[in-house]
């Protein structure tokens, strides 16, 4: 299975796709010291939610896709350095909104854990003034 959306997005910034199946995504994401919120190598939260996001996309791979809310709980802190995991699964479908189940790890410890809801529009967000 081939993305069909987030096409110009920056891995290096929101991670890099690692499986992609109907309804389901994963991706990784490595922490580097731009990504640092303090001296002590704390990643900023920010990113990971990227990732988690990216995945959710990634898992309704929609070209007109949009992120509508997210239900999210930060678990664990991340690193600078340290290779984040997130997996997405469509849980819901109901006419153009899908409720995906995220998740995020290093390693074996989940970092972040929650539901995203997305929106399957009929043309791109930026034009549907």
């Amino acid at each position: 299975m081939e993305s069909r959306t987030h096409l110009a997005i920056d891995p290096d910034w929101v991670g890099r796709p690692t499986a992609l199946g109907p309804g389901t995504a994963s991706a990784r994401l490595v922490t580097t010291s731009a990504m640092a919120a303090d001296d002590r190598g704390l990643c900023h939260g920010g990113f990971v939610f990227g990732l988690a996001d990216y995945a959710a996309m990634l898992a309704v791979n929609d070209p007109n896709v949009v992120l509508g809310a997210a239900e999210l709980r930060f678990v664990a802190p991340v690193r600078v350095g340290q290779t984040v995991d997130a997996t997405a699964t469509v849980i819901e479908e109901g006419g153009r909104k899908r409720k995906v189940e995220v998740r995020a790890a290093v390693g074996d410890t989940v970092v972040l854990t929650g539901t995203m809801t997305a929106f399957v529009l009929d043309r791109h967000v930026l034009d549907a003034g």
